[in-house]
């Protein structure tokens, strides 16, 4: 951008200050209130998931044991309350789709895209305000639905948050095949539309909007992880998009795509020809990418906050890039493993086998360049701080049981089981929630002109980490003990009697989990009004965000934007009288760029 056009930017700022509540508020264009809005509408579906969790926890540990709590909530479908196996299907659907798309892909990319890449590669705002605008209010649009979804009479989606045919084809097949999951299907394109827009706004900002002196190699690595989840997002979203589509088709026009042979009550249906693991090709091309697309996020936020509180430069910076594009590469060609006991043909099998494990080189990489950032650094253990630890644990707990799973002759034997739940749980559920706390901790002040509070943030981490690991660990052990997942009760089956008081200790562990959540929450929301005031640059770090003035306006910079004469991670270079030196300092005559 010329010296010209930023003069421009900045005498035009001065008419924002007359903007009323709604153009403010409601319809903003403003990367930095879209971000906001992001945030706090992924936090209320949150709140919804976690509730359904502990619902369907309590119904595993006490099943058919009456539960005013189910009475209260769940009306017609808890009789004197008693869950019903139905509902028990659609809480863990709803609770699925909710936390892997609702909460943590807007969480995280929704969130921190729309607020960093703007700030972190100096530009005004992002390439289109309006097209911005256009996508949160969708993504708004397709929460509302979702949520609507729930109060259907014949009860929400219910064929798991994978929604495979048949039960997501034929309207007739349980309650929640009709009207719940059309809302559902209705939900999911709007979503697909909503990151689309945004994902193509965050790749032309990029490319197009970077400041002078802002080369690829000079970007934070949260913006590098930005960038390429916005690609893959790009390439895999269409998919389901297609699937969604072809399943509309097969429930309301009498096609059938993913419906062959279908018998109800001994009445043969008249669709022929179709596959259900055409389906499942489909919904995987973007279900294994999805991962990917709400963890690279977390890695980025990680990479930053580490460097930041480590007061060390982030350890193999190329490294860590290559190893975000290796994965983006991988990611999308993983996909099978996740159908090894669909009738594959073994070899096919064995492909996937083989790109599966190989994808664990590049995660590899950043666990060791992040274990290595922290080496003899002089840690600064504040919660962003540890919460970033706390996903380099998960992370790497979590990944060790995805070598078991990726490979298909011992994948057989725990599919279906908690094992699975267990591992996907920690490595991309958790993983990606302790990337999206740390980055609000970190980028709050940021955020909101304030501070949140320091020792509730510690009970916030501490608790959370502690229950993650109480329900998740366990899980593996009574997976590979084969209980199935998904069963709303298990009493009819006595070889896993002795597993139930396992399934006690880990609803204890959610439910206290799920309530210590209430502690951050409380945090969050009071410290808008009632927490310290931030410093412009409370953490002393080095990227271009923290050159802006505390006060929002409308194009960052009150003057100029500022021009980048060195990467991101110049912390504790010799030569300097102070631990870190901001991207927007020249160098002194004969000191050399550091490039790792």
């Amino acid at each position: 951008m010329s010296a010209h056009e930023d003069t421009h930017a900045h005498d035009d700022h001065g008419h924002h200050h007359k903007e009323t509540f709604v153009t403010k508020y409601i319809f903003s264009q403003d990367h930095k209130m879209i971000a906001k809005q992001y945030l706090i509408t992924g936090t209320i579906m949150g709140v919804i998931g976690v509730l359904m969790s502990m619902m369907f926890r309590m119904q595993i540990a006490w099943p058919e044991e009456p539960n005013v709590l189910f009475e209260a909530l769940l009306g017609k479908w808890a009789p004197d309350g008693v869950m019903d196996a139905d509902i028990y299907l659609a809480l863990v659907t709803i609770h699925g789709t909710i936390m892997v798309f609702f909460v943590l892909t807007a969480g995280l990319s929704g969130t921190f895209s729309n607020l960093l890449i703007p700030l972190q590669i100096g530009a005004r705002d992002m390439a289109s305000g309006f097209l911005n605008m256009i996508s949160y209010w969708l993504f708004f649009l397709s929460s509302i639905i979702m949520v609507l979804s729930l109060f259907v009479e014949a009860g929400p989606a219910a064929a798991g948050w994978t929604i495979y045919p048949p039960l997501s084809a034929l309207p007739m097949a349980q309650g929640g095949s009709g009207m719940g999951m059309t809302l559902w299907l209705v939900s999911m394109a709007i979503f697909i539309a909503s990151s689309l827009m945004g994902s193509l706004n965050y790749v032309v900002t990029v490319i197009n909007l970077r400041t002078k002196g802002m080369s690829m190699t000079r970007l934070p690595l949260t913006i590098w992880a930005f960038f390429i989840t916005a690609v893959i997002g790009i390439i895999s979203f269409p998919v389901l998009l297609s699937a969604a589509l072809l399943l509309i088709m097969d429930r309301s026009f009498g096609t059938s795509f993913f419906l062959s042979d279908i018998f109800i009550q001994g009445e043969v249906l008249h669709y022929q020809g179709g596959s259900p693991v055409l389906f499942e090709h489909l919904f995987w091309f973007l279900g294994h990418p999805e991962v990917y697309i709400v963890i690279l996020p977390a890695m980025g936020l990680v990479s930053e906050i580490m460097a930041s509180n480590s007061r060390k430069p982030i350890f193999g910076y190329r490294a860590m890039i290559a190893s975000i594009l290796a994965i983006a590469f991988l990611s999308t060609i993983v996909w099978g493993h996740h159908m090894f006991i669909s009738g594959m043909n073994p070899f096919l099998g064995s492909v996937f086998t083989f790109t599966t494990l190989l994808i664990a080189i590049p995660s590899a990489v950043k666990a060791f360049n992040w274990i290595t950032t922290l080496w003899k650094g002089n840690l600064q253990m504040n919660p962003a701080m540890l919460f970033s630890i706390g996903f380099v644990s998960t992370f790497i707990t979590g990944g060790l049981t995805g070598i078991i799973l990726g490979d298909s002759a011992l994948d057989i034997n725990v599919h279906d089981t908690y094992f699975v739940v267990a591992h996907f749980h920690l490595v991309m559920g958790i993983s990606a929630l302790y990337g999206m706390f740390a980055g609000i901790y970190h980028w709050y002040p940021k955020m909101f002109g304030r501070m949140l509070n320091k020792n509730l943030g510690y009970i916030h981490f501490w608790i959370t980490a502690i229950c993650a690991y109480g329900v998740f660990f366990p899980m593996h052990f009574i997976g590979m003990a084969g209980l199935p997942r998904r069963y709303y009760t298990n009493t009819n089956f006595p070889l896993f009697d002795d597993l139930a008081n396992v399934n006690v200790i880990i609803t204890i562990f959610a439910l206290v989990g799920g309530v210590v959540q209430i502690v951050y929450l409380y945090n969050f929301f009071s410290s808008i009004f009632f927490g310290k005031k931030a410093t412009q640059n409370p953490w002393r770090s080095t990227t271009l965000e923290w050159t802006t003035p505390v006060e929002h306006i409308h194009g960052n910079w009150p003057g100029d934007i500022p021009h980048v004469y060195r990467w991101a991670y110049d912390y504790s270079k010799p030569g300097h009288d102070v631990d870190f030196v901001p991207q927007n300092i020249p160098l002194k005559e004969g000191e050399e760029e550091l490039q790792h």
